[in-house]
């Protein structure tokens, strides 16, 4: 068993007792993300009898905040550092001659539907997804590893497509430079990853200009080992479960979708490049991953997503937390923990968290004793500290995220700002809020009753 990758999380997730295992058979075909969901794609799941297939599945994995924290070895209070630290100190990455994850190279006879159970999510996807990928590249510029989470639609034999949105311009900018040297882009897929390799995909390419290697290296603490890909210029996780080795041949493309994206509407359907798989390289004992769209990719995005605007706000105000939340796709709405010492504290976080991050689409500003991840606090908030006619900002025809349908129907979305704060000046003690002297909110209740989960 590795000490990195996903055997690491799997062994964590055995030896605390929350790995759920399950033996019935179940078809890669709609009933297996059904059961993801059932949990919210919180609980990580080891599906062992899937029809049809000898291969174990592997979902849920990274769904759940406090999981995610776990396998950092973090905390939400100490998270921000964190991940601001490993984003300002990158580390060294460390190149190894062998792997597990080349055990088996196969470069004849590819066909991905016969050899993965490639499950098929939603009644309408166009086709088998893999929907836990992560695409690495090479910037053909700086040399730097550029990788990201996306979409691929499994075709016949050894063709998938990548999605390259509208969100992804570096990508695109490759891709054409690509087309203008005559000259096929190589890139891998690799499933069988971890959260801080997860985490480190999450960061804009564009923004930081950081490879991000040396990201996921200073984010667990370790150098990340990695082997030499057997038929592309790149090095890929050497304790990976399965990489696909591929090329994008310049204007090779065909159509992609539909796919229940975020919030669960189905994305456009469209051309989208086509990756040839010249070889897959596996552990003899591979465990596929999946991802039941979009929970994974969007919690993880959404965590980096928060440090940014936790950085930005910290210059402006004493920002406690940030949270953009499932409910919003972990992109669309943001709730922000300030503590207040001017009457223009929540305006001013208000204007600089829609201008950190274009998705942000509503953002709702809160005093430090909200507990921005319970919606029933903030809904507290909202009911007994917020008057419409003061406090809220509307600012409309402003950008927005191209995976948000009514963004999609107008080219442009309506921000709005909610100052849910109490006002510094409490002469009536109005906005006191009631406490048990000698309990937090978080006591542990098993002290009462042991056996309760």
């Amino acid at each position: 068993m590795g000490h990195q990758m996903l055997r690491a999380v799997l062994d964590h997730l055995t030896q605390t007792g929350q790995l759920l295992r399950c033996d019935v058979p179940v078809d890669a075909r709609y009933e297996l993300g059904a059961v993801l969901t059932y949990f919210s794609s919180e609980q990580p799941i080891l599906f062992s009898n899937v029809k049809g297939h000898a291969m174990p599945v592997a979902g849920g994995l990274f769904g759940n905040r406090r999981l995610i924290y776990e396998y950092l070895g973090t905390t939400p209070e100490d998270r921000m550092a964190r991940l601001m630290r490993a984003v300002a100190e990158p580390a060294a990455p460390r190149r190894v001659e062998q792997g597990p994850v080349q055990e088996q190279v196969i470069t004849s006879g590819i066909d991905i539907r016969r050899m993965f159970p490639v499950p098929v999510s939603n009644e309408k996807d166009s086709a088998p997804f893999l929907t836990a990928g992560m695409f690495i590249y090479r910037n053909i510029d700086d040399g730097r590893i550029n990788m990201a989470v996306r979409r691929f639609q499994v075709n016949e034999g050894n063709s998938i497509n990548v999605l390259v949105s509208g969100a992804s311009p570096l990508l695109r900018e490759q891709l054409a430079r690509c087309k203008e040297a005559h000259r096929p882009l190589e890139c891998a897929v690799v499933l069988g990853y971890d959260a801080a390799f997860l985490l480190a995909s999450q960061l804009s390419s564009r923004k930081y200009g950081l490879d991000k290697y040396e990201v996921d290296s200073a984010l667990r603490g370790e150098p990340l080992e990695l082997v030499r890909c057997r038929t592309i210029d790149l090095e890929v996780p050497a304790e990976a479960e399965i990489v696909f080795e591929g090329v994008i041949e310049p204007g090779h493309e065909c159509t992609e979708g539909p796919f229940a994206e975020l919030m669960g509407y189905y994305s456009e359907v469209a051309p989208a490049p086509l990756i040839t798989i010249k070889a897959v390289t596996r552990r003899r004992d591979a465990i596929f991953q999946h991802a039941y769209p979009c929970r994974e990719e969007h919690l993880s995005y959404g965590i980096m997503r928060e440090m940014e605007v936790y950085a930005a706000l910290r210059d402006i105000v004493q920002v406690q937390d940030v949270n953009l939340t499932l409910g919003g796709g972990c992109r669309l709405h943001a709730a922000v923990s300030i503590k207040k010492r001017t009457e223009g504290d929540a305006m001013s976080a208000i204007l600089t968290t829609l201008g950190t991050y274009k998705d942000i689409k509503h953002v709702m500003v809160v005093d430090d004793d909200v507990d921005i991840f319970d919606p029933r606090d903030l809904e507290f908030a909202l009911a007994s500290r917020f008057q419409a006619s003061r406090d809220l900002v509307i600012i409309p025809h402003a950008l927005g995220s191209p995976l948000e349908a009514s963004h999609q129907e107008r080219g442009v979305s309506d921000k709005l700002g909610i100052d849910a704060t109490k006002p510094l000046e409490d002469p009536h003690h109005l906005y006191e809020r009631a406490m048990l002297p000698g309990f937090s909110r978080a006591f542990d209740i098993r002290k009462y009753f042991p056996d309760h989960k």
